[in-house]
């Protein structure tokens, strides 16, 4: 059993989605994959990087869905339906079932920041992390036999030698929208905070009461076209 750190983490570093602008584009999902896959826990092995049935380990998925309007069951009947795409990777939660699950303790949280990851050097490919995550959110690599997930590019965001403006995830990066933000949550003047209270942002399956820190911000209102 991995312990988590006996006091709550000076900061909660985590990404706040804004699901009003993200457009699916899937830039988010290839710089995580080209910057992890020589960055910490690299390397991300692709079992069929090409064609229809693509397989390999990515820490960051975009999924999307036809979501229809309430009352709208027939297309258009109520409001037009839309596309809503949704971006997940690990929510790197304040409390992770994830970590007190593994056996040789591969899995850690941070005590300095929050983040949550993986020792590949530690890890023996149980997945017992894998079945305790609610929300799915990492994937044993085909090659490697080792558990992988989103690290929020904790060899980027601390580099001192990158400016600090670069100091974010990849995948905030790359985001030709501006739908992810990256900061503290814990600090109510961040960015990330801020959005959080501005837009109603909130946590994926509280009932699980792992208060992650990643939120998201939902789909503003928009009238139905005539």
């Amino acid at each position: 059993m991995t312990l988590l750190p006996a006091q709550p983490t000076p900061k909660k570093l985590g990404l706040v989605i804004d699901l009003d602008v993200c457009v699916g584009c899937h830039a988010c999902v290839v710089s995580c994959k080209e910057w992890n896959t020589g960055g910490y826990g690299a390397a991300l092995s692709d079992q069929q990087p090409y064609g229809a049935d693509v397989s390999g380990t990515f820490l960051n998925r975009v999924h999307s869905f036809e979501v229809v309007p309430e009352g709208g069951e027939i297309v258009g009947e109520a409001g037009e339906a839309r596309i809503v795409h949704f971006p997940k990777s690990c929510l790197h939660c304040e409390d992770p079932p994830c970590v007190p699950v593994c056996p040789t303790g591969a899995s850690f949280k941070r005590a300095e920041d929050g983040i949550v990851l993986v020792d590949a050097d530690k890890c023996i490919g149980c997945k017992y992390c894998a079945w305790a995550c609610p929300y799915g959110a990492r994937e044993l690599d085909g090659a490697q036999k080792v558990m992988k997930k989103c690290t929020l590019c904790v060899d980027r965001i601390y580099d001192a030698k990158l400016p600090e403006a670069d100091r974010k995830p990849a995948c905030v990066m790359a985001c030709p929208t501006s739908a992810r933000i990256f900061g503290d949550i814990h600090d109510p003047q961040s960015e990330a905070s801020r959005a959080i209270a501005e837009h109603g942002g909130y946590a994926l399956m509280p009932e699980w009461e792992t208060k992650p820190a990643n939120h998201y911000l939902p789909r503003r209102c928009v009238p139905p076209s005539r």
